[in-house]
């Protein structure tokens, strides 16, 4: 186990029983206190991603703004947001992705990305991996091309690495 892993497991605090009854929540909450290790996040992900493998930087709303913006500084690379609907307010386009109750969507500018960049979508964790691919799908529409994904947390036994097929798939942790 790498020391930033260990920093991790140790900072994300579980809490059991929400958002329902059953579900054992990985709570950043911890981690996003911690200056030094949000910084030892955006130097593992810059490590792993710069050195012009990647164009730009798609984070999902919300929690991906949150690793994603400062990568995308670090790189020197432009900042995506992946929204949920309603809170773009120029021309978009959508993609919507099965809940375990329901439906979501989320959205993009038109002009986003151009059709020659390589985008890395991010967020705090994989799980089923539904969100993380319909953001894919709506990178690949502006004829971007996913160059693969970065997770501070992975569930592994929710197989959601499995869901994204043969895409780059970086998880820092897993549980």
């Amino acid at each position: 186990m790498s020391s930033l892993d260990a920093r991790l497991k140790s900072a994300i605090r579980d809490v059991p029983d929400f958002p329902k009854p059953g579900i054992l929540f990985k709570d950043i909450t911890p981690v996003l206190a911690d200056p030094a290790l949000m910084e030892a996040i955006t130097a593992r992900f810059a490590e792993r991603w710069g050195g012009g493998k990647i164009d730009a930087v798609v984070g999902m709303e919300s929690r991906g703004f949150l690793f994603g913006m400062p990568l995308a500084m670090r790189l020197g690379v432009p900042f995506v947001p992946a929204r949920k609907p309603g809170k773009l307010p120029y021309h978009r386009i959508s993609e919507s992705y099965a809940l375990e109750y329901g439906t979501a969507t989320l959205e993009l500018h038109t002009d986003a990305l151009a059709a020659s960049q390589r985008a890395l979508v991010i967020d705090d964790l994989i799980a089923t991996g539904g969100t993380a691919l319909a953001t894919a799908k709506l990178v690949e529409k502006l004829g971007a091309k996913v160059a693969g994904f970065g997770f501070v947390i992975e569930l592994g036994f929710l197989d959601g690495r499995k869901a994204l097929g043969d895409y780059a798939v970086d998880a820092i942790v897993q549980f």
